[in-house]
């Protein structure tokens, strides 16, 4: 069995995925087995991806359902104690898996570690700004605003996803924000502060692009965690607090678009899950004010 299962998901990039595919080859660590995921691309994928020897690199086409469901069917066909993310139109360099394998090894009772990114945005090379800068260890609460790791940097335990379960395939956007919240809230994610993964940004097909509703999708990963039983009293109060201002925010974008029971509904939607958070008796504290 191989140490490290890379899972590589892609939907009509038969002009990258063959390069994310060579940065894996590249690999100075080479006891892994790749799985590519094919979301039922359109375009030159299946041909592109027809090049590869299947005793290199492991196909499977399946129906068109979004990159949570193509993402899963990778982690269930695979088999290796370890899973490595790679979308298509990231690449990593060379070191990558032997920075990371050597890290479980030096630290055997971590579950979870991601890697710095060098990122490009439309050909040029950009530094992040001061929001999007990797927290080390417990990120849960400044995860609450934004997204904080990427799925290609990181490096996860298998036996992680029977814990919190897999990647929200009701979710179009956002469904690494949500399983990253469930995992940085049981678990700190740990951070090798070196630039391993390549990230292009400013693709028109990108799902980051796609900013319609994402803050909806946060919402539900909120209300859906703070429903879960898994929160302490501190982390219910942060996700509390952040829901409401996300609520408020995309209630008055409802109402302004003339979608006005829809911004009433989020609006009132912080106070029912404080009511209800606080009658299941979570925090064993009493209210959460």
């Amino acid at each position: 069995m191989a140490e490290v299962s890379v899972i590589i998901p892609t939907y009509n990039r038969a002009q990258k995925v063959a390069r994310a595919i060579a940065s894996v080859l590249y690999q100075s660590f080479t006891d892994y087995e790749m799985v590519v995921v094919d979301d039922g691309s359109k375009d030159d994928t299946a041909e592109i991806l027809s090049l590869f020897h299947p005793h290199i690199v492991r196909l499977i086409h399946v129906e068109n359902r979004g990159v949570s469901a193509a993402r899963n069917t990778g982690i269930l066909a695979s088999r290796a104690p370890f899973i490595a993310f790679l979308d298509s139109d990231d690449y990593w360099l060379p070191e990558k898996l032997v920075v990371q394998t050597a890290f479980f090894k030096a630290h055997p009772e971590s579950v979870v570690c991601q890697t710095q990114e060098h990122w490009i945005r439309n050909g040029r090379p950009v530094n992040p700004r001061r929001k999007h800068l990797k927290p080390n260890g417990d990120i849960f609460q400044p995860s609450l605003k934004l997204c904080l790791v990427s799925p290609s940097a990181a490096m996860i335990r298998r036996t992680l996803f029977n814990e919190v379960g897999l990647f929200d395939e009701s979710m179009p956007v956002c469904e690494d924000y949500d399983l990253w919240l469930r995992i940085s809230c049981l678990h700190p994610v740990h951070l090798i502060d070196r630039e391993l993964v390549v990230k292009e940004g400013g693709a028109t097909d990108q799902l980051s692009r796609s900013r319609t509703g994402m803050d909806r999708f946060r919402i539900q990963s909120m209300a859906k965690l703070l429903q879960s039983g898994r929160l302490n009293h501190a982390q219910a109060y942060a996700v509390l607090a952040e829901l409401t201002a996300k609520c408020n925010v995309y209630a008055k974008g409802c109402i302004k678009r003339g979608r006005k029971e829809e911004g009433e509904r989020y609006l009132a939607l912080p106070s029912a899950l404080r009511c209800r958070y606080t009658h299941k008796g979570h925090d064993g504290k009493g209210e959460i004010g």
